[in-house]
Formats: structure tokens, C-alpha cells, sequence
């Protein structure tokens, strides 16, 4: 027996529209709130009077320096200016050579003992305050951060090298520092004493001095150049060529201080990269442990958001100093004060102590300084 279906029998079942599926979007990052500051920040203002106290102070001890010179130059003249101990700030290898001298002996140097206590105050800036000496305190950085600043007045910007120039260019100081350091740790302790009483030795700060008096071509042409990259370049100098920024770099990465900023506080401007004049990330960064930072605080100062950013001690340690502050740090005052107490403090224990002028009669220098071109460093 057949089966027989009629077509009318047969009910078509609707058809089922499957919709295409849809890319899942991304979670949708919440903006976060803008809490604003508070007070101003001050800590440019503070940083610049220091630089301009600073520089004039060294223009001072360089005058001074210049007028005892010239009275040993200059027949019958009555020797009534004194020696600026402190010109021997500007002698950083003689700083180098008499902090071996001590570590080696025990015994603080006699000759050009300013260097050695000047080099342990901007040491001891470096370690705690970061290499603030170089931001809050140098002359030539002040210099130069003046140029590039009218560089960027003049042309509307500074430039930034392309990073396969600007980081071999950056390790031009190391290497300058490593061959200072090299040439130091060659000598022994009585060689450095022995060439700190040589001829060359007690006048090395007129030799400087003469250098600058007397610049020839050669000279003036690398200052220029030196000026023009830097309007172009922020802190060309700094940035690239010097041994001792350098070597407080070093000094300060180990340093308990160091610009730390708070996720949940930031709000991503990038306010704080494009202020640093060391061109570093900070914004990337919770904490920037770079040899570069100078501890400026310009980072802090243009970040807009409370708490976000500081110069600061790690956290945990910062909670038990202050365990209302929300990772400000340290305020700028306080950063200005711990740099000059560590400075006033080794320059005055230094001249209390008797051990910041060197001992050379009158006499020695009326011999020596008038003949200074002649006088030949001792060593090949």
C-alpha cells in the first residue's frame, strides 16, 4: 500500500534570521576625574632664585680670583685682595685626586682642600636630592638652560635628536668620566701629594683662570658652537659632554629620593615628558630611576592633578612620614633647604676646622703666577 502526501500537507516552517555577530568592543576605559591642586607650586621659582644666587656667587669668587691674580702680575702692587678658596670648586679633578688622597690616607690634603669638601657637599646633593647640583646650583647648567630657553623664544622650539644619535651621544660623558677616574686610580696617594706641592699643582686654578683669559681661535670656536647647539638643544653641554654631571649622575641612582608618580592620581596629560628637560618619560614611569634626572621638579610643576606626582620617598616610608600626603613627596622648600644645609654645612665645617684655604705664603705665588704660561704640568 502506497503512501501518497499531498503538497498542500506540508507546512513550510519560517525561516530563522541569524544576525552576524558583532565584534565585542573594547571595555570602555572610565576618564579619570581631574582632582586639581590645592596651592601653586613654587618649586621653579625656588629652583631659579637658586640658580641666579649661585651664579652670582661664582662671578663674585671669579672676580675676586681675577683681582688677586693680577696683583701678582702687575709690579708694586699692594697685595691686599686674599684668595678666594672656593674658586677651587671649578677644579673637579683636583676634587677627584684629594678624595682618594684622604680615602687612601686618612688624611685630609693640604692643598686645595676647597675641592675635596666641595666635591663631597655636591656628592652628597647628588645621592639625596638626585643630581640637584646640576639643576638647582651649576653655572654653566644655569647658562645653558637660559640659552635653550631663548632658543625656544627665538625659533619657537627645541629640537630633539633622533634616538640612534641621542643615545650614543649621551654615553660621550661617561667615557670622558672614565677616563678621569682611570687617570686618578693610576696614581698612588704620595704621587698625588707629590704633584699637589709641584709648581703646576699650586697654581692650577690660575692656569684655568689664564685659559679663559686668553682663548685663542680654537677655543672660542668650540664655546660657539657649544652655545649655538645649545639654543637648539636642551642642555646640549649637560646633556652630552660633562664628566661631572656625569658622575653625579651615577652617585644619585642609588639615592633613596626619586620622581614617583601615582596611576590612580594621573590622568594621562603627558604634561610632565614634554617638561622634562632631560627628555625623559616620566609619564610611562612609576618611578624614574634615570642617571639623567636633576631633580628640577619641572615635571612637578606643570602636572595638574593632586597627588599624581612628587619627588618622593618610597612609599612606604613616605606613608610613615606623612601618611596624609597622596604622593606630592617632598615639597620644593624643603628640597631647597636640604641642599643648603648640605652645602653650607661641609664648606662651614670645613673653613671651622681650618681645612678649607691652602697654606702657600704670598711669596711661592709671586714666583709662580706671573710666569704661569710657562709652568709645565709634571707628568708625560
Amino acid at each position: 500500500m502506497g503512501i501518497q502526501i499531498h503538497p498542500g500537507s506540508l507546512t513550510t516552517a519560517p525561516l530563522i534570521e541569524i544576525e552576524p555577530v558583532k565584534p565585542q568592543a573594547a571595555p570602555h576605559k572610565p576618564k579619570k576625574k581631574l582632582v586639581r591642586r590645592r596651592t601653586r607650586d613654587r618649586s621653579q621659582q625656588i629652583r631659579h632664585g637658586f640658580q641666579i644666587v649661585f651664579l652670582l656667587m661664582n662671578v663674585w669668587l671669579g672676580g675676586q680670583f681675577y683681582l688677586w691674580v693680577r696683583q701678582f702680575e702687575v709690579a708694586g702692587s699692594p697685595l691686599s685682595v686674599g684668595r678666594p678658596a672656593g674658586v677651587e670648586g671649578w677644579l673637579p679633578i683636583a676634587g677627584l685626586m684629594n678624595l682618594k688622597y684622604w680615602l687612601t690616607t686618612g688624611h685630609l690634603p693640604a692643598i686645595h682642600p676647597a675641592a675635596l669638601f666641595l666635591l663631597l657637599a655636591f656628592l652628597s646633593i647628588a645621592f639625596l636630592f638626585r643630581k640637584a647640583f646640576c639643576g638647582w646650583l651649576c653655572p654653566v647648567g644655569t647658562l645653558s638652560e637660559y640659552l635653550w630657553r631663548a632658543g625656544r623664544r627665538i625659533f619657537g622650539r627645541n629640537f630633539r635628536l633622533p634616538d640612534w644619535l641621542d643615545i650614543p651621544l649621551r654615553g660621550l660623558k661617561y667615557v670622558l668620566l672614565g677616563f678621569f677616574v682611570w687617570a686618578v686610580a693610576g696614581m698612588s696617594a704620595e704621587a698625588i701629594g707629590s704633584f699637589m706641592h709641584t709648581p703646576y699643582g699650586l697654581i692650577a686654578a690660575v692656569k684655568m683662570l689664564n685659559f679663559f683669559r686668553f682663548l685663542g681661535v680654537t677655543g672660542l670656536t668650540v664655546i660657539g658652537l657649544l652655545v649655538v647647539a645649545s639654543l637648539f638643544v636642551e642642555n646640549f653641554w649637560c646633556r652630552y659632554l660633562c664628566p661631572y654631571g656625569a658622575l653625579l649622575g651615577l652617585v644619585s641612582l642609588p639615592g633613596p629620593l626619586r620622581i614617583r608618580r601615582n596611576p590612580e592620581s594621573c590622568i594621562d596629560c603627558a604634561k610632565c615628558a614634554r617638561a622634562c628637560p632631560s627628555s625623559l618619560p616620566v609619564d610611562r614611569l612609576a618611578s624614574v630611576r634615570s642617571a639623567e634626572c636633576t631633580g628640577c621638579m619641572a615635571c612637578v610643576a606643570v602636572c595638574p592633578a593632586e597627588g599624581a606626582l612628587g619627588l618622593s620617598l618610597p612609599h612606604k616610608l613616605q606613608s610613615m612620614l606623612d601618611s596624609k600626603r597622596k604622593g606630592n613627596g617632598l615639597p620644593a622648600w624643603a628640597v631647597a633647604a636640604g641642599i643648603a644645609l648640605l652645602f653650607l654645612g661641609l664648606v662651614g665645617f670645613a673653613k671651622v676646622t681650618g681645612h678649607w684655604s691652602t697654606p702657600v705664603p704670598n711669596a711661592v705665588y709671586q714666583e709662580l703666577v706671573p710666569h704661569a704660561d710657562v709652568v709645565q704640568h709634571p707628568m708625560p
